[in-house]
């Protein structure tokens, strides 16, 4: 229990120096946060894989949301600030501790997309200066629907990898069916 109560806060305090801070020094909290989570809450062994697809997945799905035009964070890129991967990868240290419980049945993860995605991008819209060229409402209700298809998935690769990785613990080729 305390370890689920750590992953939250951490998480929160990542959230927050992403946010608040942009791509400055500030970045040094979410790094912490990654590694206090891998030392302490999980493992490299454990993890490590679902750390880097989800921050990949994400890194490609927001650059795609903002070439598409939903974002603008005034850095003339095709790709998202550092602080938006790093969001991303904090946000995948919590699917399989404090966000467990949204896994099973879909739909709870699938409705946590649906109102805690947007929200989380109109308060960074808000704290972190970003705009929203579509309108508020607009963007939110795009962001509503691809966080309740997005979330679920996210929530479906965390189980794999779980799945896989016990699997290869316990001595079972994980692509090989087991009788």
């Amino acid at each position: 229990m305390l370890k689920t109560i750590a992953n939250a806060a951490l998480f929160q305090a990542g959230w927050f120096a992403c946010v608040l801070g942009g791509d400055s020094v500030w970045l040094l909290i979410p790094i912490g946060v990654l590694i206090v989570h891998l030392l302490w809450i999980s493992s490299w062994a454990a993890e490590g894989k679902l750390l880097l697809w989800i921050t990949g997945l994400g890194t490609v799905l927001d650059s795609v949301l903002l070439m598409m035009g939903l974002f603008d964070f005034d850095t003339g890129g095709p790709l998202i600030p550092v602080w938006l991967i790093l969001l991303w990868a904090i946000l995948a240290t919590t699917l399989n501790h404090c966000l467990s419980w949204t896994a099973s049945p879909w739909w709870r993860a699938s409705l946590l997309g649906a109102i805690g995605g947007p929200m989380s991008y109109y308060a960074g819209s808000q704290l972190a200066g970003v705009q929203l060229p579509l309108g508020l409402w607009p963007s939110m209700l795009v962001l509503g629907v691809i966080w309740a298809v997005v979330f679920p998935l996210l929530q479906g690769l965390a189980r794999y990898l779980r799945t896989r990785q016990t699997n290869n613990s316990d001595g079972h080729r994980s692509d090989v069916p087991h009788e």
